[in-house]
């Protein structure tokens, strides 16, 4: 299955800002039944019998972020225009990221990635670009979507509630 990360909206049935029930019926959805994982949490993660994890996080009763895991086989695929976030390596997703919009190393993080117009960020336990079987850095692990405002500094965050008042 291919799920298209579609910032700021969401991703399949998950949409940001839809309620926290909504959320997790959208999630339960995406549940293989023929092969339920025992690591499924009800309301937090599910993972796919390809290894993939879809994981939501709300708060006040709001979706707010869709996080995915790289899965291990490739039935499921986690897309952006075209570009599977999880097949590609690293450092080349970057540079493709790069003709979209603004991709930049996550200052507490280097070997993440934040597309802060997007909503959009990428995650790796550790950088080994130039190392194909050390699977763990030349891929990205994570990708999370979020909500506008997910990225703000406190000084963001509090001009953004200045300006919607």
């Amino acid at each position: 299955m291919d799920f298209d990360l579609a910032p700021p909206i969401g991703v399949g049935p998950l949409r940001i800002g839809m309620t926290r029930q909504s959320a997790n019926t959208a999630l339960d959805s995406l549940r293989d039944l023929s092969a339920v994982s025992e690591s499924d949490r009800p309301g937090q993660h599910v993972f796919r019998p390809s290894g993939l994890m879809i994981s939501i996080h709300c708060m006040r009763d709001m979706l707010e972020a869709v996080e995915l895991g790289r899965p291990s086989t490739q039935t499921d695929r986690v897309l952006f225009r075209g570009l599977d976030v999880f097949a590609i390596p690293a450092r080349e997703l970057v540079q493709r990221m790069g003709e979209y919009t603004s991709i930049e190393a996550d200052p507490d993080d280097p070997v993440s990635f934040v597309a802060s117009d997007l909503l959009l960020s990428f995650w790796r336990p550790f950088a080994a670009d130039d190392e194909p079987e050390e699977e763990q850095g030349y891929y990205f692990n994570s990708v999370l979507l979020a909500r506008p405002g997910y990225y703000d500094t406190p000084a963001q965050a509090a001009e953004r509630l200045q300006q919607s008042s």
